[in-house]
């Protein structure tokens, strides 16, 4: 069982090197957008981007999900026929949706509520909206060739362009809002550019009616399910700015963005986890393996959520030469991360528990769980934003992740029935909360009496109670125990090095 859960932390670490520094790459522009740009700014940037989240479903239509099927079985047609014949349509869409964007922007600006003056806003979007459909087939195809170092070289080259033109435009020629979209439609047009020789390897001009209707058939429907994924990500915010305003929006944004320390670990466990379980499902002990690999990611996920929901406030307020992580403007939205963290954990248990759904192939289930959560996230954010301004829409999303989770372990649970450690992960939820609760009494306590080196020592303090706590109530099993001495040892140390 440690060999198997061995490999996957190994594949994990492997598969998260590309997302990671992607990821961190794309929230350097967070600190960057909050110290050039107020609070409402940020927001009207947050608000059309959580629109475009939803145009790219519509965009794509389900065609690289279906390209990725046809490709693999070559049902309908050739290798270089899926790829021309799903490219070329998306080509064909994209330029026509865009063009009804762009002859449309006065009438979209005044019906997404953006100032008429934001005319350039209406047309990078669309342009933006284009390209990025335009890629989708050529960056499948690359995984479908495993060329992953292509892949991760471009997905990360279309991020440095993105953020060094936003660095430009907004500091060297102080464009704000209209140059982050201008930098959005630059990286795009540039990805495409530097996908031209994937495209032409495949491309032969040739699109085959029957093909077509395959893909379609295939695609199309996946659009709902596509929609309700990002209503559970993105839909708070334009329902916060129909209860508030730009400003809201840019401070919930900034803090929402903290959450990326619980997202990065959930996105390169996810990468992992699919080709482990696939690989792991028949063996005698898969279950086990399962279950045992549930009870370590909720352990991990907790010390996470401890350590950020303790020591985020200290790190946005370190400066470096009068800059801050997020400024100050942004800094009473800090209370939201740690409901943030909770989310994206249950979100990492959600993945985990949906396995047996894949393993069995009754993926049509899995609908259920997002369609669960995004009716839970528009009806909470409906109740909770009038009364809670951003935290409503934080605790929406958290209820939202939770309820997925549920909705996905009942059905995965039913065709593939696995023996969770409930009581140990019962476990770890109760020293966590207990841990937290601690923190949150002695921070009110103590806001005036408490210098701030004495209250991170009180932090440290309470992350080696939450070891102490579990080695208390004998939550690791006697094989963990050795397993982790051997770690210890100075003979595996010396093999290490």
């Amino acid at each position: 069982m440690f060999a198997q859960i061995k490999r996957l932390g190994a594949d994990t670490a492997i598969y998260g090197i590309s997302t990671i520094v992607g990821r961190f790459l794309s929230f350097l522009l967070v600190p960057f957008y909050t110290n050039v740009l107020v609070p409402g700014e940020y927001g009207i940037v947050s608000y059309v981007y959580s629109l475009i989240a939803f145009a790219n479903v519509l965009y794509a239509y389900g065609l690289e999900s279906a390209y990725f099927k046809y490709s693999a079985t070559l049902e309908k047609g050739t290798s270089a026929e899926t790829f021309s014949t799903s490219f070329l349509v998306l080509c064909a869409t994209s330029i026509f949706f865009s063009a009804g964007v762009i002859f449309s922007k006065n009438a979209i600006s005044t019906l997404i509520g953006l100032p008429s003056a934001m005319g350039t806003v209406i047309l990078c979007t669309a342009g933006m909206l284009a390209f990025d459909a335009v890629a989708l087939v050529p960056f499948a195809s690359l995984r479908m060739e495993r060329k992953a170092k292509t892949f991760a070289l471009l997905k990360l080259a279309n991020i440095v362009i993105n953020v060094v033109t936003n660095i430009v435009l907004l500091v060297h020629f102080r464009m704000g809002v209209e140059g982050v979209f201008i930098s959005g439609v630059v990286s795009s047009a540039a990805t495409v550019l530097m996908l031209l020789p994937v495209i032409f390897r495949h491309l032969v001009f040739t699109v085959r009616p029957g093909l077509l209707a395959a893909l379609l058939r295939f695609g199309v429907p996946t659009i709902p399910s596509g929609l309700a994924a990002m209503a559970i990500q993105v839909i708070d915010r334009p329902i916060l700015r129909a209860f508030t305003d730009d400003a809201t929006v840019g401070i919930y944004q900034a803090n929402y963005r903290l959450g990326i320390f619980m997202m990065l670990i959930v996105s390169m466990f996810d990468y992992a986890w699919r080709p482990f379980f696939f690989s792991t499902a028949k063996e005698w002990n898969a279950k086990e393996i399962f279950s045992r690999v549930l009870t370590y990611l909720v352990l991990g996920m907790s010390v996470v959520f401890l350590f950020f929901s303790f020591f985020i406030e200290d790190i946005v307020r370190i400066s470096y030469h009068g800059h801050y992580l997020i400024r100050p403007l942004y800094w009473n939205g800090l209370p939201i991360v740690p409901i943030v963290l909770l989310g994206y954990l249950f979100l990492g248990i959600s993945t985990n528990v949906t396995a047996g759904l894949y393993i069995q192939k009754k993926t049509q289930f899995l609908i259920i769980g997002t369609a669960v959560g995004a009716f839970i996230n528009i009806g909470a954010n409906y109740i909770l934003i009038p009364l809670y301004g951003i935290y409503g829409a934080a605790w929406a999303t958290l209820l939202a992740y939770a309820g997925m989770a549920v909705a996905g372990y009942i059905p995965s649970q039913h065709v593939f029935p696995v023996r969770y450690e409930w009581p140990r992960i019962g476990m770890v939820f109760a020293i966590t909360g207990l841990c937290f609760a601690g923190y949150l009494v002695i921070k009110q306590q103590s806001v005036a009496t408490c210098g701030s080196v004495l209250m991170i020592a009180v932090k440290i303090l309470l992350l080696l109670l939450f070891g102490w706590f579990l080695i208390a109530v004998k939550f690791f099993k006697k094989e963990e125990i050795v397993r982790m001495k051997s770690i210890l040892t100075s003979r595996t140390i010396r093999r290490i090095f």
